[in-house]
């Protein structure tokens, strides 16, 4: 395990570090993990910001117009066909055709919960391989988790993806398709404004004047499905950066929250980088051995340096960070858990997100309780931090936080 640890952290690029590259191994700064060599594939179009398609037209000779009229059809109307008739030159679009891939996850499950308020798409990528995204609804708000990676190194123990293990990262465009396909399916399940009327989405309103309590857009954007976010950093702050764009799904930073279960050298570059998102670390354990024990990346990134980074993200950015907390029944659900918490985070700024742990095949403990949690953010209220717990979202479809895998 110490060596494998010792490796992950090299995945992590660093711009200031040459990477090393393994006879007859690839790595890059697009972070792909230690893999056989393989044939060079064509630029995705989903995997590409305005600013690089644009880019991409004008080399090649055409208007930048066609390239942002393409840009804008795809991520702010939901186009996935194009034609002459949409003001973009029939060899504009033979050549994107030509050169870039434009596949996109195919649907091999849809799984509704019974709270109504929660669906799980299980997509097919173009090597089939399998991936999780759910589309979450709430009052005034929708939100899709998306997945980063299929499986996931960390190995945290209640989690299912950990379980499971790693098997490779996405692609910046593989990412992206998940938040178009929840965006698609707010608009496919939207009251219609024309014709006989037809139901509305649970907790969605119809006559509110903002597309997002009609439920029509997408709000929110959570990357805690299948995957470490920071251990594939480059494909995730590619997507990052065109869900952000304001002629696409115009996602403001705050609506974007990247989740780490403590990627110390991703959340010191994040600080650097200074995007605008949102910073989600999972903790679950106020002492090292405590955290070590559920979470093994802490023997490679110590709590004490997740600490330090997170000081350092927080005093550059000047962003208050998301600590998650997921209250196992006996374990780390106590009075005096949540005093070490409060005293490990003296001086972030912080919010305390609890989670109660939902179930998975391969951890045998159970969720704390409610009157549990009310003691738990009693203490924290008490020294100043605030908290929340975490509104349960289908946890009988396995949509749950920690419950995303594929077999």
């Amino acid at each position: 395990m110490k060596v494998f640890l010792r490796r992950l952290s090299r995945d992590i690029p660093d711009r200031n570090r040459p990477s090393v590259v393994p006879a007859g191994l690839m790595i890059s700064d697009s972070n792909t993990p230690l893999s056989p060599a393989a044939p060079a594939v064509r630029p995705h179009l989903l995997g590409l910001t305005r600013e690089q398609l644009a880019a991409w037209a004008v080399e090649r000779g055409f208007a930048r117009l066609h390239a942002l009229t393409l840009w804008h059809e795809i991520h702010q109307k939901g186009r996935t066909t194009f034609t002459p008739r949409d003001r973009m030159p029939p060899r504009f679009l033979q050549r994107v055709d030509e050169e870039l891939a434009q596949d996109r996850p195919t649907v091999a499950k849809e799984t509704h919960s019974s709270d109504g308020f929660t669906r799980k798409y299980l997509l097919a990528l173009a090597d089939g391989r399998l991936v999780e995204t759910v589309l979450m609804r709430y009052h005034g708000r929708t939100t899709a988790c998306v997945s980063s990676q299929v499986g996931c190194a960390m190995g945290c123990t209640f989690c299912a993806t950990g379980q499971m293990g790693y098997v490779r990262h996405l692609t910046a465009a593989e990412i992206v398709a998940q938040a178009l396909h929840v965006d698609a399916v707010l608009r496919e399940t939207a009251p219609s404004t024309e014709g006989p009327p037809t139901s509305a989405p649970a907790l969605a309103k119809p006559e509110h004047p903002s597309a997002f309590h009609r439920h029509e857009r997408l709000r929110n954007i959570v990357f805690m499905g299948m995957g470490e976010p920071l251990h594939n950093y480059d494909a995730v702050m590619q997507a990052v950066d065109i869900l952000r764009e304001p002629s696409g799904l115009a996602m403001a930073g705050e609506r974007l929250t990247v989740s780490t279960v403590g990627v110390v050298p991703g959340i010191r570059r994040l600080a650097r980088e200074g995007r605008p998102v949102s910073l989600a670390v999972s903790l679950h354990g106020a002492t090292q051995e405590e955290r070590a024990t559920l979470v093994p990346a802490a023997r490679r990134w110590p709590l004490d340096e997740l600490m330090d980074a997170c000081r350092e993200y927080t005093a550059i950015t000047g962003r208050r960070i998301f600590f998650e907390w997921t209250l196992i029944d006996g374990r780390n659900d106590r009075v005096e858990d949540a005093r070490a918490v409060a005293a490990l985070l003296r001086g972030i700024p912080a919010q305390v997100n609890l989670i109660p742990l939902n179930p998975t095949g391969g951890y045998d403990g159970r969720p704390g309780g409610v009157e549990g949690a009310r003691r738990f953010q009693d203490t924290l209220k008490a020294a100043g931090i605030p908290s929340t717990v975490r509104q349960r979202r289908g946890i009988d479809i396995a949509a749950g936080c920690g419950q995303l895998a594929v077999g």
